[in-house]
């Protein structure tokens, strides 16, 4: 997805530079501005992804040692427990794939439309 920011950049870089006024020119600091804040936006949602999958990790990890506990005490609490504590890190696991999918999806929508926009501008300048 970088690169079609990048190539979309470029592209209308290379067309800007063709009118040479202070429109186009204002219109592409817009459209690279707007660039960044789309690649700003992905950087965003992927770090948004990277903490939930730390997260669903700390909760399967938290959930795992509490039924080893249980276990050591006795095997039906630990059978009640394993089951509990599986059932919790797997509602914590769609909890947290749900929030990343969630922060992706907006984070895409943002970027997508912040491309948009700087397109629109490009266009816009190259217009005039």
């Amino acid at each position: 997805m970088n690169t079609k920011l990048y190539v979309l950049l470029a592209a209308g870089v290379l067309a800007l530079s063709a009118c040479k006024n202070e429109a186009a020119d204002a219109a592409a600091a817009d459209a690279a501005a707007a660039t960044e804040q789309a690649a700003d936006a992905a950087a965003t949602a992927a770090d948004a992804a990277g903490d939930a999958a730390a997260a669903t990790a700390d909760a399967a990890a938290a959930a795992t040692t509490d039924a080893a506990a249980a276990a050591g005490d006795a095997a039906a609490a630990a059978g009640d427990a394993a089951a509990a504590a599986t059932t919790d890190a797997a509602a914590a696991a769609g909890d947290a794939a749900a929030a990343a999918t969630d922060a992706a999806k907006a984070a895409t929508a943002d970027a997508a439309g912040a491309v948009k926009e700087g397109a629109a501008k490009v266009e816009e300048a190259a217009k005039h």
